[in-house]
């Protein structure tokens, strides 16, 4: 340590110094790194090189480096390769703060330099000095730039610091091995006798991190998992960290062995979670009462201890506590409402608490629970400070309205009226967001709230700075404007766009406009105006759009209308985008075909479940499961021929979960083919299997075109095997049930390894469960704007009608009767129909969607409730086979 001794009047000189700089910081109101510019630091590097070097000028060259990278300044590969062989120059002076700034500068160019082995050696040489400030951050910057050819060199080392004395060592190691297992997970498995010792030590953070790289080495195998969990429950941790981080594995398993409520006070695992209600740390109670009342199946006597302590909470002096379990009350509110509803007085006293944050999750909760007649007085108080609170929690407010909305319709005027005040105030995009998401899902859910939900969306618009909820709600404005009481009033706002906006709101405008003319008769003339002007505009896309409507609407056609305006299909655009790829970059002299691209429905994003809905994170692209497989089938020879996926289902078990094989099977439908895609996993460590495929036994009527196995499945890798089988003729045959059965070649393998024992295997097969084409694999879902008029433009000849009377005696209620229709026959409903209100006895379902090979289907359900319900079920198609399989779907 002599090394980093210096004299007091250098202490002193680098007090003022850093002084000085505090001083100038808190004087300066902008950051001093703000105008940055990469050339000019780059450059400065250069001092990197000087002798001897000078400490302070390269730590300040460093950070401008790290803060220019973390602001998104991209580094191509040679500027990267030069800065970081300069940096290597620094490894010379002895100073630690730089030595530091040196590691922090490696990790962040590892990726992008090339050649970055060179420091190894460096590196190595810092992590088993003895300089303990040091050692740490070089095990950091090491495992950076290592790859799984290196690792073996270094593991020696890793082992040491992983039981090191030095805690800040140890967690530095534990750390590193624990990102390095998503790359080098075999290596990293076998420090699982060092993570074993660290995990007694007497650290708190050690002691966490051991158990987290444990965890991740031995996951894949629950019953070791199982036992890891077992062996430290019996024993008392000293790390809270690591008590919340058991608690949350021991969750897991749970819910893995899918206890019940009944069993559930008596599994080792929940005793566990419940006994830690009772630990001498605030942050693993909390842990445990938040794990209790997000387990799926629980009752009363499961959730009451834990709601209790959340109650307790929401009177303690510390805000933290607080704002815990008030926001774990909100999130559960409308899961577990009775329970919730208990601690309805805590939450009260919270509405007046300094805590603004406290204050907003309180009054959301309440909305949640809260009875109707008490929504007006909520409403009143949280208009009281709305203002003063940040977006986040706005998002909050106006999630718990759209909650409230959907359970008590009544209340829509007072609940749309705060929210269009909520829209003319100052905030984000995702808050903007979030209130036009709720209104629209109240105009789509409450019939009454059609007119007011769009009066508000136009006065928006009006004065809305951002283009996407401009373009939203203009796509809004054209399906629902058009069948609204006036439609004529919606046509001023919309116009204003076209005149006012950008070229992307003035193109959705342009769209919205036909979609009047096509829906509205009477106001088509006025349409025509409004179009034939359009045609001036300066943007290509707004003027080709005019253009393209006005010849639609001129024509007079309604079957044009029809499919070009009122109800376009939704196609893929990502498999558009490839179609048209290829259509370019292969013969011209043939017309593209639209055809061949898949026809998807429209994929709703899931907002999960929290209070805080705000998030700096980019957002994933909202994909369908037929863009999402496309890519993968596209491989497979012979399936170019068999046309567009018309569906792709959702994945079914064909195994339990706990077996040596797991098998899950996905269902491409096609035209006249459908495509068996299983995913199969390995879970025996010391077998290879290979020629895996699925032997399908098949209905009368079926054809296997092709099996395409999978040539080899080692352990624990998840692989496909395929089955193309051709549809019967008879489409009322179409319906069928399959046997399964796995085959593969098995041979013995090292389990550490990998490598077969020896060339020989042999045969096996496995039995799986039978599997079904229903109706609803066959049918895409849509939603008609306006049913009735499709329904009425169906009474032609070209379209045949079945009906049919069922009883339905095992259903009690015309809501799960409107699920179970759903559900058998995979159609999308519409006009609100598949909500049924409360206390009716009769009820209308109506649904639609396309039959592959591009039939429509229209259903209309009349259902009435009386010991059981009785259905009148009518179906009308262009097919009659269509028709009568949709009919006799639901006998």
């Amino acid at each position: 340590m002599g090394s980093f001794r210096r004299d007091k009047d250098d202490e002193d000189e680098e007090f003022v110094m850093v002084a000085g700089i505090l001083i100038k910081k808190i004087k300066c109101t902008t950051n001093i790194y703000q105008h940055l510019e990469k050339t000019s630091v780059l450059q400065e590097t250069r001092t990197f090189n000087d002798t001897p070097v000078n400490p302070r000028k390269c730590i300040q060259i460093l950070t401008k480096i790290l803060y220019l990278i973390n602001q998104g300044e991209q580094l191509v590969a040679r500027e990267a390769t030069d800065c970081f062989f300069a940096m290597t120059k620094l490894f010379q002076s002895k100073d630690v703060v730089l030595r530091r700034m040196v590691y922090l500068g490696i990790k962040e160019l590892s990726s992008i330099a090339e050649d970055v082995i060179i420091v190894t050696s460096s590196l190595t040489k810092d992590m088993t000095g003895k300089e303990d400030l040091y050692r740490p951050s070089a095990i950091r910057a090491l495992c950076s730039i290592t790859d799984n050819t290196m690792l073996q060199a270094v593991e020696r080392y890793m082992k040491q610091c992983i039981v090191d004395k030095n805690p800040a060592v140890s967690c530095a190691a534990l750390v590193s091995s624990l990102r390095l297992a998503s790359t080098a997970g075999d290596v990293v498995k076998r420090w699982a006798n060092e993570a074993q010792e660290a995990l007694n030590s007497d650290n708190i953070m050690v002691q966490y991190h051991a158990l987290g790289l444990l965890y991740h080495i031995r996951k894949s195998d629950r019953l070791a998992v199982s036992k890891l969990v077992n062996k430290l429950t019996r024993n008392s941790m000293k790390s809270p960290y690591a008590v919340c981080m058991l608690i949350r594995i021991a969750c897991k398993l749970i819910e893995e062995e899918d206890t019940s409520a009944e069993d559930m006070p008596t599994s080792p695992m929940f005793t566990f979670i419940e006994s830690c209600l009772r630990h001498k740390s605030e942050m693993v109670i909390y842990e445990a009462a938040h794990a209790i009342v997000n387990l799926k199946n629980t009752n009363a006597r499961v959730l009451s201890p834990a709601f209790s302590i959340l109650q307790l909470f929401c009177s303690s002096p510390k805000a933290t506590l607080r704002f815990a379990a008030v926001r774990t009350l909100n999130k559960v509110a409308l899961i577990h409402t009775a329970a919730v509803t208990t601690c309805n007085l805590d939450l009260e006293g919270l509405i007046t608490d300094s805590n603004r944050s406290v204050a907003t999750l309180a009054i959301t909760t309440l909305l949640k629970t809260g009875a109707e007649s008490s929504v007006e007085r909520l409403m009143k108080q949280i208009s009281t400070f709305v203002a003063e609170i940040s977006d986040e929690f706005k998002v909050v407010v106006v999630q718990a309205i759209c909650a409230l909305c959907s359970k008590y319709p009544r209340k829509h005027t007072v609940l749309m009226n705060f929210l269009s005040g909520m829209l003319r105030e100052e905030g984000g995009l995702e808050y903007k967001t979030s209130i036009v998401d709720t209104i629209i899902t109240i105009i789509e859910e409450n019939a009454e709230a059609k007119e007011s939900g769009l009066s508000h969306l136009c006065e928006f618009i009006e004065d809305c700075e951002h283009v996407s909820l401009a373009v939203r709600i203009l796509h809004l404005l054209g399906k629902e404007g058009p069948f609204a009481n006036t439609p004529s009033k919606y046509i001023r706002f919309i116009y204003n766009r076209v005149i006012l906006e950008s070229p992307i709101v003035r193109a959705a405008a342009v769209t919205a406009l036909a979609q009047f003319g096509a829906s509205c008769p009477a106001l088509m003339d006025n349409i025509l105006v409004l179009l034939s002007r359009c045609q001036m505009d300066p943007d290509d896309e707004v003027r080709d759009r005019a253009t393209y409507y006005l010849h639609l609407l001129q024509s007079n056609k309604a079957d044009l209308y029809k499919h070009y305006i009122i109800e376009r299909e939704t196609c893929s655009l990502t498999l558009l985008e490839k179609a048209l790829t290829e259509h370019l970059n292969g013969d011209l002299t043939t017309s593209f075909d639209l055809s061949i691209v898949p026809k998807t429905a429209i994929v709703k994003e899931e907002v999960p479940n929290e209070a805080m809905l705000i998030s700096n994170a980019p957002r994933a692209p909202k994909i369908t499961r037929e863009e999402e497989s496309a890519a993968r089938l596209s491989q497979l020879p012979g399936v170019q021929v068999l046309g567009p996926i018309h569906r792709t289902t959702p994945s079914i078990q064909l195994t339990e979960s706990e077996t040596e094989y797991t098998v899950q099977c996905i269902k491409h439908i096609f035209a006249n083919h459908v495509v068996f895609q299983f995913d199969c996993l390995n879970t025996l460590p010391d077998q290879i299997l290979e020629n895996v495929r699925v032997e399908l036994t098949l209905p009368e009527g079926f054809r296997t075109l092709a099996v395409i196995p999978c040539p080899k499945l080692p352990y624990n890798d998840l692989q496909m095997t395929y089955v193309i089988v051709e549809f019967p003729g008879d489409i009322v045959s179409s319906a069928a049930t399959f046997g399964a059965t796995l085959r593969f070649v098995v041979k013995d393998c090292d389990p550490n390894t990998g490598e077969p024992d020896s060339d020989n295997g042999y045969e096996e097969e496995y039995m799986l469960e039978d599997l079904d084409i229903t109706v609803a694999d066959q049918i895409q879902k849509s939603k008609k704007s306006n049913f009735q008029a499709a329904w009425d433009s169906a009474d032609t000849e070209e379209w045949i009608e079945a009906e049919d009377t069922y009883s339905l005696a095992a259903i009690t209620t015309l809501q799960n009767a409107v699920s179970l229709i759903l559900k058998f026959l995979g159609l999308g409903p519409a006009n609100l129909s598949e909500k049924v209100p409360e206390g009716t006895h009769t009820h209308t379902l109506l649904c639609s969607g396309t039959f592959r090979g591009g039939v429509e289907v229209l259903v209309r359900a009349k259902l009435a409730l009386a010991d059981g319900v009785t259905m009148q079920l009518t179906v009308r198609s262009t097919d009659s086979g269509v028709a009568e399989l949709v009919s006799s779907a639901i006998g």
